[in-house]
């Protein structure tokens, strides 16, 4: 049952059917009317997280979302997103555009697992999904891989994120001895039970959990679910709040019935894509919205006017408290902090376990980390600092490049300070004024569809 405006409609019952039957989804992809990104406007009847899955959609073909404008008040979808590639270039390449076309036009989920990230198992999948949660600590990562290693379990591909003492991994791995899933139960609970306890924390009162199965997993959208099971969001911020994330504002809008949430920071690709992920785990759904981020700046400008599922706005100062804290930690997490390398190398079991032991060996600290296989390649990417969350030094990429192959590993950027420093006392005051001038753009929208 989902709410549409201020009627209940059961997504599944006849009457829906026969709506969506009438009006199949209209979807627009123009190269004429922006000069500077393609146009794709989406038209349809709505229906529960279509807006997260149309992103998700964009941000998987690795697209920069650079202007939105949402509107799925009543039992309709319109939304309109200008796009570019990595290089700021309008899209060309006719099979993407038909990939976009197909999918945003599809009367089914837009992708697999719409809801949580999840779908369910297929007899023929050829990996075996794990998810972890638990306290961070230098050499975390390393610990993991060899359990597994010492389980036979090869990884293929893996996303590790950590924050504010919390870390979460989504590991696809296969059986070492098949290059299939891992399906033997005992073996699979064994596996889960030796993992647990090398998440498990030294008395910080963090719990940690383990999961596996073998169905299709978003690996981002769970890992922001991962993350928020224990509200990884740090501080007491407030729901006028300026952290170093950027400045987000939470408030009411009474006279329309929406709680009108306002977020300005540096940007980043994903960015739009993660704040979605963490208003649906909050269970929070957008009916109108404004995302600009194509100014010179390099800032980020996002409004969105919500409820939550059960229809109403946000109803208590700790629920606006949380909800701020929850939208920070959203955009903290994918930062870029610490020293970015790259590894490339022929795949072999046993890889990552010893490229992560080097690691620790040299107390480098994974803050981020993506591993991926292509064609027997290894490609991984790793966010590193020192032990104390400081820059990495060049004796010690030196000895690490030693231990690797300088061949194998690559240096992509140094430090590069992502989140602008925190503002003077009164900052979150002295912002306020500005976002709350930015959000008139978002009244004018909401009244354009009353």
């Amino acid at each position: 049952m989902v709410r549409c405006g201020e009627v209940e409609v059961d997504e599944d019952d006849e009457y829906a059917k026969l709506v969506r039957r009438m009006n199949p989804p209209r979807v627009v992809i123009d190269n004429e009317a922006c000069d500077s990104a393609t146009v794709i406007r989406v038209d349809r009847v709505k229906k529960h997280g279509i807006l997260l899955e149309a992103v998700q959609v964009l941000v998987d073909l690795d697209l920069i979302v650079t202007k939105a404008y949402i509107s799925s008040d009543g039992n309709w979808f319109m939304d309109v997103f200008n796009v570019t590639d990595q290089d700021g270039s309008k899209l060309v390449d006719k099979e993407t555009m038909d990939h976009i076309q197909e999918c945003l036009a599809s009367e089914d989920d837009l992708v697999p697992g719409a809801t949580t990230g999840h779908s369910p198992p297929l007899e023929d999948e050829p990996t075996t999904t794990i998810e972890l949660t638990g306290a961070d600590r230098p050499g975390l990562l390393s610990e993991v891989c060899a359990v597994l290693a010492s389980q036979s379990c090869n990884i293929v591909k893996a996303e590790v994120w950590t924050h504010v003492k919390r870390a979460a991994a989504v590991v696809q791995v296969t059986d070492e001895a098949t290059g299939l899933a891992v399906r033997d139960a005992a073996r699979l609970s064994m596996v889960q039970e030796l993992l647990g306890n090398v998440m498990q924390g030294q008395g910080d009162g963090l719990v940690a959990r383990t999961n596996a199965n073998t169905g299709v997993v978003h690996a981002e959208r769970r890992l922001h679910r991962l993350m928020m099971l224990d509200d990884d969001g740090d501080g007491e911020a407030g729901y006028g709040t300026s952290a170093k994330a950027g400045t987000v504002v939470v408030m009411d809008c009474a006279e329309k019935g929406y709680t009108v949430v306002i977020l300005r920071c540096r940007d980043r690709p994903k960015l739009l894509f993660d704040t979605l992920c963490a208003l649906a785990v909050l269970h929070y759904v957008v009916f109108h919205g404004t995302v600009d981020a194509e100014g010179r700046t390099n800032e980020a400008y996002q409004e969105y006017y919500i409820r939550h599922v059960d229809g109403h706005r946000v109803r208590s100062d700790a629920d606006r408290a949380r909800l701020a804290r929850c939208l920070e930690a959203a955009v903290e997490r994918r930062a870029c902090h610490g020293l970015e390398l790259e590894v490339r190398t022929e795949d072999r079991v046993g890889l990552l376990s010893e490229i992560t032991r080097v690691f620790r060996e040299n107390s480098l600290s994974i803050i981020r980390a993506a591993i991926s296989t292509k064609d027997g390649t290894a490609e991984d990417t790793f966010y590193v600092s020192d032990a104390y969350g400081n820059p990495v030094d060049g004796r010690t990429m030196d000895a690490v490049g030693e231990q690797l192959g300088h061949a194998v590993l690559r240096v992509k950027k140094r430090d590069v300070p992502w989140a602008k420093k925190p503002r003077p006392d009164g900052g979150a005051v002295s912002v306020l004024g500005s976002l709350l001038k930015g959000s008139l753009q978002g009244f004018n929208l909401i009244r354009s569809y009353s």
